[in-house]
C-alpha cells in the first residue's frame, strides 16, 4: 500500500468516525439540560434562600412601617422619600464615600506593591506569604483595639515615635481630618493579605515568554510592568476592586470599635446608620431602605469599575 492510499485511508476511518461522533449521532448529555441543572440544584436552592429571598424581603419591609412590636403600616415609598431629605443619610454617605476614596487605593496599591515583592523572595517564600496574610484571619474587632492603642494621643505607640522628633502628639482619632485615614489604614492592614495572594497569583500567571521576549527587545522592568504585568492583571485588578470596594461600603466595625461614629459623626458610615435606624431605633422600614440604597450604590460602582478596568480588549 502507498503512502497516498494509506492517507485517503486514514482520512476516510476518520470522516466514518467523527460522523459517528457528531451530536446528532449520539445521545449525550447535551440532549438532558436537566442533568445539569440537578448538579447545580443544591447551590442554586441556597443562593435563592440565603441570597435572593433576602433582597426581595428587605425590599418588601422597605415599603412598610415594621415595628418591633410586628405592628406594620404600608408607606409605599415614603421611607425612600425621607431618606432623600435626611440630612444624617447625606452625611453618612459622604464620610462612606470618603472612607472608599481612601481606602480602596491604598489597599490595592499594598497589596500589589507586597504580591510584586514576594513574587521576587525566593527563600521562605512560604513563610513571609503566611506572615502578611496573618492580620486578615485575626478579629477586626482585635485589630481595632489595638490600633486604637498605637493611635492614643497620650500613651499610643505612634505619638511616642512621633515624641522621638518633637512632632506630637497627634491625636488621629479625635480630629476630623485624621479620623477616617486613620481607620482607613487599620482596615488595610487587617485585609490586605486576601487581595494580596490573588494578586499574588495573577502574577504568577503572566507567561514568561511575554517578559523574557521584552527583556531580549531592552525593555526596563517599568516598561514590563507597564506594558505587559499590568495589563494581563486586568482580570485580577478588577475582580480585588470591586471586593474592596464593596468591603469598603460595608465599612462598621472599626468605626464601631475606635470612634463609635465620632468625633462630630466624622466617622459615621451608612452601615453604621443601618445598625442604627435598625437596632437603636428600631426603625426596620427606615433601614431596610438604607440598605437597598446602599445596595444601588456598591452596583453602580462596580458596573463603573467594570467599564474602566474589567473591559476586554
Amino acid at each position: 500500500m502507498t503512502v497516498t492510499q494509506q492517507v485517503r485511508d486514514g482520512s476516510r476511518r476518520r470522516s466514518v468516525f467523527s460522523r459517528s461522533a457528531s451530536p446528532a449521532g449520539r445521545r449525550g448529555p447535551g440532549r438532558r439540560p436537566w442533568v445539569g441543572l440537578l448538579f447545580v440544584a443544591p447551590m442554586l436552592a441556597l443562593f435563592l434562600v440565603f441570597r435572593f429571598l433576602p433582597v426581595v424581603g428587605a425590599f418588601l419591609l422597605s415599603l412598610t412601617d415594621y415595628r418591633l412590636s410586628g405592628r406594620w403600616t404600608f408607606v409605599a415609598v415614603d421611607n425612600y422619600t425621607r431618606l432623600l431629605q435626611d440630612d444624617l443619610f447625606r452625611q453618612s454617605l459622604l464620610v462612606t464615600l470618603t472612607y472608599t476614596v481612601i481606602f480602596v487605593p491604598l489597599t490595592v496599591l499594598l497589596s500589589l506593591g507586597t504580591a510584586i515583592m514576594l513574587q521576587q523572595v525566593v527563600w521562605n517564600r512560604g513563610f513571609f506569604r503566611s506572615v502578611f496574610f496573618l492580620p486578615y484571619v485575626t478579629s477586626i474587632v482585635l485589630a481595632a483595639v489595638i490600633w486604637k492603642w498605637i493611635y492614643d494621643a497620650q500613651d499610643g505607640l505612634l505619638n511616642a515615635v512621633l515624641g522621638l522628633v518633637s512632632v506630637g502628639p497627634v491625636d488621629f482619632l479625635g480630629q476630623s481630618g485624621s479620623v477616617l485615614p486613620s481607620i482607613a489604614v487599620t482596615s488595610a492592614w487587617k485585609g490586605f493579605g486576601y487581595s494580596m495572594l490573588i494578586l499574588l497569583a495573577g502574577l504568577q500567571a503572566v507567561p514568561k515568554s511575554y517578559l523574557e521576549a521584552a527583556m531580549i527587545d531592552g525593555a526596563g522592568s517599568w516598561q514590563r510592568f507597564r506594558y505587559i504585568t499590568l495589563p494581563q492583571l486586568r482580570p485580577v485588578l478588577f475582580f480585588v476592586l470591586v471586593i474592596e470596594t464593596i468591603g469598603a461600603f460595608q465599612v462598621f466595625d472599626a468605626m464601631y470599635v475606635m470612634t463609635g461614629g465620632g468625633p462630630v459623626r466624622s466617622s459615621y458610615s451608612l452601615v453604621y446608620l443601618l445598625y442604627d435606624s435598625g437596632f437603636k431605633y428600631f426603625d426596620f422600614g427606615y433601614a431596610s431602605a438604607i440598605g437597598l440604597v446602599l445596595f444601588l450604590i456598591v452596583l453602580i460602582v462596580s458596573l463603573v469599575q467594570r467599564r474602566l478596568v474589567g473591559r476586554d480588549d
